[in-house]
C-alpha cells in the first residue's frame, strides 16, 4: 500500500508543481489525476495496483471535509456579515447552472430527433 501512496502523492506533486511553476489556471490535483490516467494507459498494471489504495482513501473522503468545516467556523462572523452576497451569487449560479442544462438537453434532445440519413424507414 505504501508503493501506491507514494505514486499518488508524487504525480500530486508534479500536477501542482506544473500548476504553479507553468501559470496553469488547473489544478494540481486535477493535472496529477491526468497524470496518473496516461500513465495508467501506458502501463495497464498501473490501475490494479493504485486501485486499492485508492479506494481506502475514498472511504476516508469525508476526513478532509473536517478542514473546510473548522474554517467556515473561524470566519463564521465574515460570513454572517456577507451573507447577502453569498446568498445571491449561489442562487444565480444555480440558475444559470439549471438553465445551462436545460438548454442543452434542449440541443441534444433537437440532434436526436433529427433524421439521420437514407438508411431510415
Amino acid at each position: 500500500m505504501l508503493r501506491p501512496l507514494v505514486l499518488l502523492i508524487l504525480l500530486q506533486f508534479i500536477g501542482e508543481a506544473l500548476a504553479r511553476l507553468g501559470g496553469i489556471p488547473i489544478p494540481g490535483p486535477v493535472i496529477g489525476l491526468a497524470l496518473l490516467a496516461l500513465a495508467a494507459g501506458m502501463v495497464p498494471r498501473l490501475f490494479s495496483e493504485v486501485e486499492a489504495t485508492a479506494d481506502t482513501i475514498l472511504r476516508h473522503l469525508s476526513l478532509l471535509f473536517v478542514p473546510a468545516g473548522v474554517g467556515v467556523l473561524q470566519h463564521l462572523g465574515l460570513i454572517r456579515r456577507e451573507a447577502l452576497p453569498i446568498v445571491a451569487v449561489l442562487l444565480l449560479s444555480t440558475l444559470l447552472t439549471l438553465l445551462a442544462t436545460a438548454l442543452t438537453f434542449a440541443w441534444l434532445a433537437r440532434d436526436e430527433d433529427a433524421p439521420r440519413g437514407s438508411d431510415e424507414p
